[in-house]
């Protein structure tokens, strides 16, 4: 249950930073506007916030297992949003990264 719990925070804490940092993205690049940029920064907080709930104590390792989840979310979140079709590197690359999740949060510990 732990395992499934930390999945769920790890894709909720991906929604919030990467569209966190896509509206802020929208509300600069795109000439949207100070309510997009606003709701980005809000929503990047509410990223920081997630991580805290993660069942692990361990900041270091709660953003560097993240860092993969955001590899992998980013170019997700580029498909279903904007469009962006992958190739195999960028696919190869984000199943590495999930891996690597994989391991440093769910490998067996002494």
């Amino acid at each position: 249950m732990l395992v499934l719990r930390s999945i769920v925070l790890f894709v909720l804490a991906a929604v919030a930073e990467i569209g966190g940092a896509w509206l802020v993205w929208q509300g600069v690049r795109e000439h949207r506007g100070w309510i997009w940029i606003g709701g980005g920064v809000i929503a990047l907080g509410l990223y920081g916030f997630v991580a805290t709930l993660q069942p692990d104590a361990h900041f270091g390792r709660i953003l560097a297992a993240y860092g993969g989840v955001f590899v992998a979310g980013s170019l997700a979140w580029g498909m279903v949003v904007d469009g962006f079709r992958p190739d195999r590197f960028d696919v190869t690359g984000a199943l590495i990264c999930l891996a690597g999740v994989a391991v440093i949060m769910y490998g067996p510990r002494g």
